[in-house]
């Protein structure tokens, strides 16, 4: 399958301790018309010590519920973004908590997108958008012009 310009598959990550919700993420992955391998782990412990044993093949993005037992994804998103290995993991914050202001302190704490819960017709749709985001990011990362909040991303992406 083709992502972009080259052949790849995309590995994806996806944090969330609701099976319902895993089930239909895994539906709607298994829909996208692009190669990809999805692992799954149901809480922020799993998701640390998941990410911390495979550090030599990170996944291509990471799909993060907020609302999650042990250790809640705000705190593993705080944990990613200040690892220096674990830093350029773009991450999608996949969840139907919060405000606008939660939102927004998500971007400042590092997430390139947020993904809300319940709209499974077009989850397949927004996936797909999302690895869009997260490739270009993730390439960006790679480029060394990794803007360290949404909104510098922003402002980086539009004046290209």
């Amino acid at each position: 399958m083709v992502h972009g310009q080259y052949n790849v598959r995309i590995n994806i990550l996806l944090a969330d301790d609701d099976a319902d919700e895993r089930y239909f993420f895994d539906e709607a992955v298994n829909e996208l018309p692009i190669a990809t391998n999805l692992m799954m782990v149901n809480d922020g412990i799993l998701l640390k010590d998941y990410l911390n044993g495979h550090l030599e093949c990170l996944p291509d993005i990471l799909f993060l519920d907020i609302n999650m037992p042990r250790k809640n994804g705000r705190e593993c998103l705080i944990e990613i973004k200040g690892s220096l290995i674990l830093k350029h993991l773009p991450v999608i914050i996949y969840s139907n908590a919060g405000s606008i202001e939660d939102t927004n302190s998500y971007y400042q704490c590092g997430a390139i997108g947020f993904l809300g819960k319940g709209n499974y017709p077009g989850l397949i749709q927004h996936i797909n958008k999302a690895l869009s985001l997260g490739t270009e990011t993730k390439a960006l990362s790679i480029q060394g012009i990794w803007k360290t909040t949404y909104a510098e991303y922003l402002q980086h992406h539009h004046h290209q």
